[in-house]
């Protein structure tokens, strides 16, 4: 491309400002991950998206200050770091790593879900305990967040009244855990060892 397409009002109000939200949305959704990684104890490759992180930025910022007259420039730097959040969360999630300690309270009979809970593979500790109507079952269990959504389908298929809590964990020792398989999988396993539950 010429020199006149980069100083065209095509280039400056249109292409400019895409390219500035497309770097800061890049940015800022590595940041994002940088501080979960943070977060979960991952601290091997937090350097490196931090290195690229900044890189981005610079080049971003810069395009920014060299063309303050241009507003749509702002809106484009401000977008993509919105955009960039909701990205960021967005992989997060998909990756879903780390692991959580699920609480389970159940106020009648708990065996058809610690049952439930310990063919799919989960570690169970169950303890008595006393709530405001009378003796309940505490359960807890320690899984990986991409369990997370097994676990409540098999709560909710075996006691769907009961009160439960999700807590992140940074880490864990020893434990067990299932093994890796897909959820749907599991679930289809579990459905036909436990063929009377809905």
């Amino acid at each position: 491309m010429d020199a006149a397409f980069y100083e065209s009002d095509f280039f400056k109000w249109v292409i400019l400002p895409l390219l500035i939200f497309l770097a800061r949305m890049a940015d800022v959704t590595l940041g994002t991950l940088r501080n979960v990684f943070i977060s979960k104890g991952l601290r091997k490759v937090v350097p490196f998206i931090g290195f690229f992180e900044v890189l981005i930025w610079l080049i971003s910022i810069r395009q920014v200050m060299q063309h303050l007259d241009n507003p749509i420039c702002y809106i484009g730097f401000a977008g993509g770091f919105a955009m960039g959040t909701y990205v960021g969360l967005l992989i997060e999630r998909q990756l879903a790593l780390g692991m959580q300690v699920i609480r389970i309270i159940l106020p009648g009979d708990s065996l058809p879900l610690t049952d439930a809970l310990s063919a799919a593979g989960f570690g169970i500790t169950i303890m008595d305990g006393t709530g405001s109507k009378g003796p309940v079952k505490i359960i807890f269990t320690i899984l990986k967040r991409k369990d997370i959504q097994l676990a409540q389908e098999l709560i909710q298929r075996h006691f769907p009244q009961a009160f439960y809590s999700i807590e992140d964990i940074r880490t864990a020792r020893q434990g067990v855990f299932p093994k890796n398989a897909g959820i749907s999988s599991k679930i289809d396993y579990l459905r036909s060892i436990f063929p009377n539950q809905k």
